[in-house]
């Protein structure tokens, strides 16, 4: 084991041979010297759990050269190593694996036929979609008597097919084979189990429209939530009346009413914004149903109910007076620009940053001075929205400004400069962005790096090149991969994602350490906050490095006095990050560790910006996300107190973290 958890860090499926002629150490006195560390070795071990778990590490390291060996384990006579071994072709993504992948839909094993059509889905094989389609037939009876809220996991073996064929057809956007399982002739659900409203929600076709009126009206609320889901997505007046129906306080659960409220901004109906008008101005409404009222009316533009807008500028809550602002400059910016020059400064710098973001909505000449007075705030998380607008309305001359603040000390401001740079092109940028680079090496976090990659990668010069080529050997894993993409881009003869490995990890992990290698107990974690204590089982099988990094940093106090910077009712509630900003971090970054773990009610998310970008930020779902299953990070889930992660608003702080593991009493800060 000790072995796998170091070559997926290191991002390699083995060691390197030694050279021809190279010195070899004699091996050790007590016997012959340790076989040379290869996963595609492990692939053939006598043991069936070292391979299915080799399996799952080719699939992490994400190499091509692993796709015939882990195509070769479907002939292997254990069911448990082929399903590893067709999710492991799934999170590689190489489409010369579809031919073997289809065969696998006919496997003995539903699970397999299962992983089978999620890896599929996972590699855009839409040709596949008939061949799922008929794996989702031969398993739809099984779910026939499931409650349509049963968020049960794992459930038999075939319900569990049935569950991944749904989800695949829908990423695969293929509505047919969808409708041959699980509709009937007139169009309407043949079961209501929530999967199917998940699935034609992903569908995007206009002919789910019946099925997902149908799955709305149900009682319960997982599926209702989803088919509200699924109407906004596919944004069809059709479906107005029954998300309107779905805005009962009295006869609806809140998370239904949010999905309803959400879809409903979608609708280019002007009986959405009516109703969301009417919705909005109810007495003693909660907060947070108003705010996503507010955010559904802004996309309406909504010119009826600036009034509310204006009248909640003053609300003490700070989200709902962003919200606010932000719908009052999309809809009319002329009222905007008067009301804030009378207002003056809010003391909640999400709020601020919110009007900044607003006065890129306004004409350039009315919002340029007020934007440039902004760029003092005392905040520094303000600046990048200053910078978005600045640039969004005055192009040219923002240049020299990104240029400066390429020098300022906050990371994300940073960031942001090089980012804009990049999509401005300045002539003669490319200097300044290559010395910001080199400057930011030092950094504890990547984003800057980063960023300055992707700008210089939109030049393209000698001098941008020079600068990628120096990112190959970047301490952070996601700048060398980016650094690599866009060589490979710019270079097409070239082959530099062979420069990039073996990765350089920035934390230093002992891989042969028991509790990560053999753990003998699930630690849990007690987040306590105002609105009670969130217990959490850590998942120290399936992400072993995430669950252990989230410990210490428990245990160090890291999580200590943190907010809940952000909480989408109904969907997740996120933590861990000391800016608040979604942009903070813990000075490290946590490769992914996918796993087979299903993102349902209550699971614990690692998140990140994009691939192997994780560190100390962290999301709790509040309702089943199958989008993120086998892409994210999932580490954990709450066995107590779900109640309280449901009552969780933005800016709720965590009063502290304790840990279990076993062995030690509960520990926290100070308690190590």
């Amino acid at each position: 084991m000790s072995w796998i958890l170091r070559l997926e860090d290191e991002r390699r499926l083995a060691d390197p041979a030694p050279s021809p002629g190279a010195s070899v150490s004699p091996p050790p006195a007590t016997g012959p010297a340790p076989p040379r560390a290869d996963l595609l070795a492990l692939l053939e071990a006598p043991e069936a759990h070292l391979r299915r778990r080799a399996a799952l590490a080719v699939g992490r390291v994400g190499l091509t050269a692993g796709v015939d060996a882990l195509a070769g384990l479907l002939a292997d006579p254990e069911p448990e190593v082929r399903q590893m071994a067709v999710f492991g072709l799934g999170l590689i993504g190489d489409t010369g694996a579809v031919d073997v992948l289809v065969d696998a839909l006919d496997d003995p094993a539903p699970p397999v036929q299962g992983r089978a059509a999620q890896a599929l889905a996972r590699l855009g094989a839409d040709s596949a979609a008939p061949a799922i389609g008929a794996m989702v037939r031969r398993h739809v009876t099984s779910a026939y008597d499931l409650d349509p809220d049963d968020m049960t996991y794992p459930q038999g073996a075939s319900v569990e097919a049935f569950r991944l064929g749904l989800y695949a057809l829908g990423e695969l956007q293929a509505f047919e084979p969808l409708a041959e399982a699980v509709l009937g002739e007139d169009s309407r659900p043949i079961l209501w189990w929530w999967p199917v409203a998940y699935a034609l929600g992903r569908t995007g076709d206009e002919r789910a429209l019946p099925a997902l009126v149908t799955l709305a009206g149900v009682q319960g609320s997982v599926g209702p939530a989803l088919a509200a889901e699924g109407l906004g997505r596919l944004a069809d007046p059709g479906g107005t009346e029954a998300l309107i129906d779905l805005l009962s306080l009295e006869r609806r659960g809140r998370a239904v009413v949010l999905s309803a409220l959400r879809a409903l901004g979608e609708m280019d109906d002007p009986r959405a914004a009516e109703e969301l008008d009417r919705f909005v101005r109810i007495a003693g409404l909660d907060r947070q149903l108003r705010r996503a009222a507010v955010d559904a009316l802004a996309n309406h533009a909504s010119r009826a109910s600036i009034e509310v807008f204006v009248e909640l500028l003053g609300h003490p809550w700070p989200p709902l007076r962003a919200a606010s602002v932000r719908a009052l400059s999309r809809v009319d910016p002329q009222r905007f620009l008067l009301v804030l020059s009378g207002l003056g400064s809010d003391p909640d710098w999400r709020v601020r940053a919110a009007a900044a973001e607003g006065l890129g909505h306004a004409s350039p000449g009315a919002a340029g001075a007020a934007l440039e007075a902004m760029l003092n705030d005392d905040d520094q998380r303000v600046l990048p929205a200053v910078l978005e607008a600045l640039a969004a309305g005055e192009p040219t001359g923002t240049a020299s400004l990104l240029l400066d603040r390429l020098e300022t000390p906050d990371v994300v401001v940073r960031a942001t400069a090089a980012r804009l740079l990049g999509e401005l092109r300045p002539p003669d940028a490319e200097a300044a962005l290559a010395a910001a680079y080199e400057a930011a090496e030092p950094d504890a976090s990547f984003l800057a790096r980063a960023a300055i990659v992707d700008a210089l990668a939109a030049y393209g010069s000698d001098t941008a090149r020079e600068t990628l080529g120096a990112a190959l050997a970047d301490r952070d894993w996601p700048v060398r991969v980016r650094a690599a993409e866009h060589l490979a881009r710019l270079n097409p003869e070239s082959d530099p994602a062979a420069a990039i490995r073996p990765a350089q990890g920035l934390r230093r992990v002992d891989h042969a350490a028991p509790h990560l290698t053999n753990p003998q107990v699930s630690p849990h974690v007690y987040i306590e906050t105002a609105r009670g204590t969130i217990e959490i089982e850590l998942a120290v099988l399936d992400a072993p490095l995430t669950a252990e990094s989230f410990t210490t940093l428990a245990r160090q106090g890291f999580f200590d006095g943190l907010t809940f910077y952000r909480v989408e009712p109904g969907e997740a509630a996120y933590s861990g990050d000391p800016r608040s900003d979604d942009k903070g971090g813990a000075g490290f970054t946590l490769r992914d560790e996918p796993s087979q773990l299903p993102f349902l009610r209550g699971t614990v998310g690692l998140a990140r910006d994009r691939p192997d970008t994780g560190g100390s930020r962290f999301f709790i779902t509040l309702a089943p996300r199958p989008r993120l299953d086998g892409r994210y990070t999932a580490f954990g889930r709450v066995v107590a107190g779900m109640e309280a992660a449901d009552a969780l608003q933005t800016g709720d702080r965590i009063d502290r973290v304790l840990v279990w593991d076993g062995v030690q009493p509960l520990t926290g800060a100070g308690q190590q």
